[in-house]
């Protein structure tokens, strides 16, 4: 009878093996902690959506955006109290301004209060959004 010799791993092979694993978790840690807080903000995004149709509704009633402000209007009232990852949404002359949970230096669920601010134009009875550039979300690289 022949006798095998025991095959494994040795532990240089092994060691080989976590250094690699733990290098790509380095690596891949940050990125989903990124995805987190895109995940967590978009809720602040979709929060926007019922006052955007209210504003475009206002803008075509008015042939203007003046007067489209929160609780005016056909448009909804603004809201100020927190609710999941939004803190408030604010509409005034058809801007709309949506802050994030959280304040400067204190993030709460990975945000910091970052806000979403969409800038409506008007145009043959049209209306189209754009982010404004003063939104702190860019900065951020949680919208663009």
């Amino acid at each position: 009878m022949k006798q095998q010799a025991q095959q494994g791993f040795t532990l240089i092979e092994l060691m080989i093996v976590v250094a690699i694993i733990g290098i790509l978790a380095a690596v891949a840690l940050p990125a989903y902690q990124q995805y987190t807080k895109k995940a967590k903000f978009s809720e602040v995004v979709l929060s926007t959506s019922a006052a955007k149709v209210a504003v475009e509704l206002c803008a075509q009633d008015q042939n203007s955006l003046t007067g489209c402000t929160g609780g005016s209007a056909g448009v909804p009232a603004d809201i100020s109290t927190a609710s999941g990852n939004v803190a408030s949404v604010a509409t005034a002359d058809g801007v709309i301004t949506a802050t994030a949970v959280g304040a400067s230096g204190t993030p709460v669920n990975g945000l910091s209060g970052e806000t979403y601010i969409l800038q409506p134009a008007l145009a043959a009875g049209k209306v189209s959004w754009s982010t404004k550039s003063t939104s702190t979300c860019i900065a951020a690289n949680l919208c663009k």
